[in-house]
């Protein structure tokens, strides 16, 4: 049972769903705690390469059949050598095989102690620990390790292996109190649900993302955006603008309200300090607080599309910005609370982390890498 309820983690179900699936109910949720929401070894090996439970009965039958191990091997998929290691260990073709003495066995080897990583290298731990609290993502750190660290393997660490050392009981080299850092902030982890999409709004003379030109789609030409609204208590709100070839993200300061006035004034104050080169285009929802589209286009001299309705992935850079935000302004909070400058500096730490999409360079030295070619003149912003 505790094999299917893992399984049908892994698949995407829900704690309740894939617990109805096993047949369990609230030892379930003791096993999903106990873990963190991560899936460590334990009883009930679920990875491809270990022997399910009902592959080792297979392999019983076949075996007091006096069936070929090539044969059993085939009926499941698996390598000839996979059935002959697990016979040999239980007295097979010398033997009876019992395919739960079996199973009992390989579920105590995967138990047998072992110290993890982080927990044995103070070092290494204390280096990982700091980029967390920096809000650096275990991924993240992990690509950092291996570049920063090419010739030292005990210096790298696996993304997996982190979120192990926070989530997992027995597991905890790291603090438990840096979950907050991550994008999520979750106590747990959960398994990956579809965001709710947006309502859409009509505003008049819209042009829509279709006409947008190609250039814009590849990302091979820097200055065309992506922007939204961030929504918090009291209807507070802070915009958010994001490039695509570069992911260099700018935040606008909406601390009394965000209609389209209030918009399209900070937008255009934001806009105005970059160079001609870096005001292509904007691809926005199709939010109310558009609706001065066209004055903030004549403002800034850029040209400006909207998405189809329900269809946030198609202002993909910037969804994902949007959660990334969500980690200094949690939801439910009133975010006219925060500064210009507070603003600024949250910019400012996401533009000077690594991404892995631009192959670990942060945002700003890909700006840098782009304002640096002759044919691109830099202005200063205010």
């Amino acid at each position: 049972m505790r094999v299917r309820f893992w399984e049908g983690i892994r698949s995407g179900l829900g704690v309740g769903e894939a617990a109805a699936a096993a047949g369990v109910s609230r030892a379930a949720e003791r096993w999903f705690g106990d873990a963190g929401g991560v899936m460590a070894n334990g009883p009930g090996p679920v990875s491809g390469r270990y022997l399910l439970l009902a592959e080792r009965e297979e392999i019983m039958a076949g075996v007091a059949a006096g069936e070929p191990q090539t044969g059993i091997a085939a009926r499941l998929g698996r390598h000839p050598s996979t059935g002959s290691r697990a016979s040999r260990r239980t007295g097979g073709y010398r033997g009876a095989y019992r395919a739960l003495a079996a199973q009992a066995r390989a579920e105590v080897r995967a138990r047998r102690p072992k110290m993890a990583k982080l927990a044995g290298d103070a070092v290494l731990r204390a280096r990982v620990q700091g980029m967390l609290e920096e809000r650096w993502s275990p991924e993240q750190i992990s690509a950092m390790l291996k570049r920063q660290f090419p010739g030292q393997p005990e210096m790298h660490v696996s993304h997996e292996a982190i979120y192990q050392a926070i989530y997992v009981q027995g597991r905890g080299a790291l603090r438990r109190e840096v979950a907050a850092c991550l994008r999520t902030g979750r106590a747990l982890r959960r398994p990956r649900r579809h965001a709710a999409t947006r309502r859409a709004h009509k505003i008049k003379d819209m042009v829509m993302i279709s006409e947008r030109p190609a250039e814009a789609a590849d990302r091979a030409v820097p200055g065309h955006w992506e922007g939204d609204l961030i929504i918090g208590a009291g209807h507070s709100a802070i915009g958010t603008l994001v490039e695509r070839s570069t992911r260099f993200v700018v935040l606008l300061h909406l601390p009394g309200r965000h209609d389209a006035a209030a918009v399209a004034e900070a937008m255009t104050a934001a806009m105005a300090g970059l160079p001609a080169a870096l005001r292509r285009s904007l691809t926005w929802d199709q939010g109310t607080e558009m609706a001065a589209h066209k004055q903030i286009a004549l403002a800034t001299d850029l040209a400006i599309y909207f998405c189809d309705p329900h269809s946030p992935w198609q202002r993909g850079s910037n969804e994902n910005t949007n959660g990334l935000l969500r980690q200094y302004f949690p939801k439910g909070t009133n975010l006219a609370a925060h500064s210009k400058t507070h603003l600024d500096a949250v910019a400012a730490q996401l533009n000077t982390r690594p991404r892995k999409t631009l192959n670990w360079r942060t945002p700003a030295q890909a700006l840098s890498e782009i304002l640096s070619q002759p044919e691109t003149t830099i202005a200063t912003t205010p």
